[in-house]
């Protein structure tokens, strides 16, 4: 984009966006726009200055980080700028509703966001700054007419509509609500090779989902193993990472068990959650929190030391040996004989059997929760693992890019901000929200990695800076000129949007730039065409020369492939 003359690098993480990248932002604005619109949404615009109480009513001032922008103006008040705006529109919102009546309430706003990533990365999709849709619902229930379930529909299918007339080739999955909160959660990802998100899909029922977010098929497994085999303790010094400790006892990770120290987040008395995976497998704090009911976040250091755990040499024997400790295991790690640590600074066991080393019922197939153990899915799915939906089939891994996100956000917010109104009944009710969120500027360059070659980019038609490109050979030959512009008044009167390309360069360059910037369809104008009243007509996508067609038959001939997708 930034050979093309899209966008040009002010700093890291902010672009300039020069004519060619700013059309085609504004095109994905106008399309999101309309789907928006004819939704049932209004479009507003808040501040991007928020001032930090919003955010500390709510803790996102800290969860968010070092991630979140501050600054403090002359008079020594903090304000943060707005990477998402959940607390401004509710706090909004908490002043202009007072009627049930007023309800559902659908807004949105497309607006440049700020996230302080520590380092920047390709280009548009991880930048400091970033033009963002935004919307929020409001409503008094979950269910029925006017409840947050009917609008959540209603918005999943303006997204779909929105990357379907943007060209895109895109997969809705399941997901994680992360930072933002709530329950229900769909990412849109455009489905890229270069994508930085994994999308784990059954290829025979359609399931898919994030690889946070995505279940994993039954698996057999049980705790019975052959327990004559020698317990044996090992030195590892300065080893307490997997691969390392695998190497030196000679084992396959996959051989090894991995256990990470959580404790439970929810308020209330403090347990701590031991969640043991193979040693090849990464824990799913998502599925942990699903499996035991509860909040839960990696255990603080300092505070799991103190209780006992030797952070980085922990095994499930610590269940028997610290108060209020759990374990939740996932299946592919309990048949078999492990390697685990030794609850020891540098030492690590090999020989451990469930049945034998753990002094305490364990759970079954049939009875998955015994006292305080426990077995559940709770690592992050790979490619091969069973499918969730079809016993027959297998997930495959995708890779994509996330350019949009919509939550049930539930009453996180209105709760924060005591966002209540009378219901029917003339009960004082919370309501319920709602969060949908479009990347617009991270959608332009999402469509740059998904359609491209090695000349340049391949622009989807809908949201190509300009349809059509008119090459002139001979800027200086007046016939070449006076064809070009008539030409060009044709292909706009017919709705196409046109580019001349008039510059005293030469051919090749002129061709190249072409290819560069993506443009559709390239007509040229020069003297072998025109001797037959023709100009030479090219897609983008088609390598080779072009063929000529009658300048006469050039608007419906574009027309007709622009229709076809270009």
């Amino acid at each position: 984009m930034i050979r093309a003359g899209c966008i040009r690098q002010v700093g890291a993480g902010i672009y300039d966006y020069l004519p060619l990248g700013y059309r085609v932002l504004n095109k994905v604005a106008q399309i999101v726009r309309e789907e928006m619109d004819a939704a049932g949404a209004t479009e507003l615009l808040l501040p991007a200055l928020v001032p930090i109480e919003l955010y500390a009513g709510t803790k996102r001032d800290k969860e968010y980080g070092e991630l979140l922008f501050k600054l403090t103006d002359r008079h020594g008040r903090e304000v943060a700028l707005g990477p998402t705006h959940e607390e401004t529109v509710t706090e909004l919102v908490k002043g202009s509703i007072t009627s049930y009546k007023q309800l559902p309430l659908n807004v949105y706003q497309i607006q440049t966001k700020f996230r302080d990533e520590f380092r920047p990365r390709a280009g548009l999709l991880r930048g400091r700054e970033f033009v963002m849709k935004d919307a929020y619902s409001f409503h008094l229930s979950v269910e029925g007419a006017g409840g947050l379930n009917e609008t959540y529909d209603a918005m999943y299918s303006a997204y779909v509509n929105v990357f379907t007339r943007c060209g895109l080739d895109f997969t809705v999955v399941e997901a994680e609500a992360g930072p933002i909160g709530g329950s229900a959660s769909h990412e849109f990802m455009v489905n890229a090779e270069t994508g930085e998100d994994t999308i784990m899909v059954c290829p025979k029922s359609g399931y898919s989902a994030n690889v946070e977010k995505c279940e994993i098929g039954p698996r057999s497994w049980s705790f019975e193993a052959d327990s004559s085999v020698e317990y044996i303790k090992h030195h590892t010094p300065n080893m307490p990472g997997i691969e390392a400790v695998a190497e030196h006892l000679n084992l396959e990770p996959s051989r090894m068990l991995k256990s990470i120290v959580f404790q439970t987040a929810d308020g209330g008395p403090r347990r701590w959650i031991v969640a043991v995976v193979r040693g090849d497998h990464d824990v799913n704090e998502g599925k942990v929190r699903d499996a035991i009911g509860s909040p839960v976040a990696i255990a603080d250091e300092a505070e799991a030391k103190a209780a006992g755990f030797v952070i980085g040499y922990v095994s499930p024997r610590v269940v028997c040996t610290i108060a209020d400790t759990h374990l939740v295991i996932d299946p592919d790690a309990t048949t078999g004989v492990w390697a685990t640590g030794a609850d020891e600074r540098d030492h690590h066991v090999t020989g451990f059997v469930w049945n034998r080393d753990l002094d305490m019922p364990l759970p079954s197939e049939e009875a998955p929760v015994a006292e305080r153990i426990m077995v559940a899915d709770i690592r992050n799915a790979m490619e091969g693992d069973p499918s969730p939906r079809d016993a027959s089939s297998r997930l495959v891994a995708r890779r994509g890019i996330e350019v949009g996100h919509i939550f049930k956000l539930g009453t996180k917010y209105a709760e924060a901000f005591d966002l209540s109104i009378l219901d029917p009944n003339q009960k004082k009710q919370i309501l319920t929200m709602g969060c949908y969120g479009i990347g617009v500027s991270r959608t332009v360059a999402a469509s740059v990695e998904m359609s491209h070659d090695d000349a340049g980019i391949i622009w989807p038609v809908p949201i190509s800076p300009y349809h059509v490109v008119v090459t002139v050979m001979d800027p200086k030959n007046t016939e070449h000129t006076t064809v070009a512009d008539a030409l060009a008044l044709s292909l706009s009167e017919a709705g196409i949007d046109v580019l001349i390309d008039d510059r005293k360069e030469r051919p090749g360059v002129k061709f190249k730039d072409a290819d560069l910037i993506g443009i559709p369809i390239r007509l040229t104008i020069g003297n072998k065409a025109l001797a037959e009243e023709s100009v030479e007509f090219k897609r983008r996508r088609d390598a080779g020369k072009g063929d000529l067609v009658p300048i006469a038959d050039a608007p419906e001939r574009c027309l007709s492939v622009l229709n076809n997708g270009g």
